[in-house]
């Protein structure tokens, strides 16, 4: 049963995701694609998988235990304090930290974790800002 509800959230979700990225605004001067696909493949892929949960959902789930329930609870404090954060510290540091917390919870040591969140951060700023010309939050010293 709690995996149909959370499937219906799913869905409900990818729904309102998609009302809502219907009201982007679009310029007169934009590439073919333009910016309302990235959104509207976001929703698909929620809809898809709410839909899975719904039609079929597990006979048998496992809820974590109370020590588990406390690390997913902290990993999302962390993935809100990220997003509250980015516009302040700009995306390499809050990426940096954010990869490295996670990495770390998922048993990477933590001078491996802290490379990784390095590691992660810088290449995805390469990609996006260098390669790409994406726009990514600028922090107090100018990435």
């Amino acid at each position: 049963m709690n995996d149909r509800i959370f499937g219906a959230i799913a869905v409900a979700l990818a729904a309102f995701y998609a009302w809502r990225a219907t009201a982007i605004q679009e310029s007169f001067i934009q590439d073919p694609v333009g910016p309302k696909i990235f959104p509207f493949m976001i929703a698909a892929l929620l809809g898809v998988s709410g839909l899975v949960f719904v039609l079929r959902p597990d006979p048998a789930p496992q809820w974590p235990h109370l020590s588990r329930l406390f690390e997913i609870a902290v990993t999302v404090a962390v993935m809100v304090a990220y997003a509250l954060l980015l516009p302040e510290a700009g995306f390499v540091i809050s990426t940096a930290f954010a990869a490295a917390f996670l990495s770390w919870r998922l048993d990477a040591p933590p001078l491996k974790a802290a490379i990784a969140g390095i590691a992660i951060s810088v290449g995805i700023y390469i990609v996006f800002h260098l390669i790409l010309g994406l726009s990514l939050a600028r922090g107090p010293w100018g990435f």
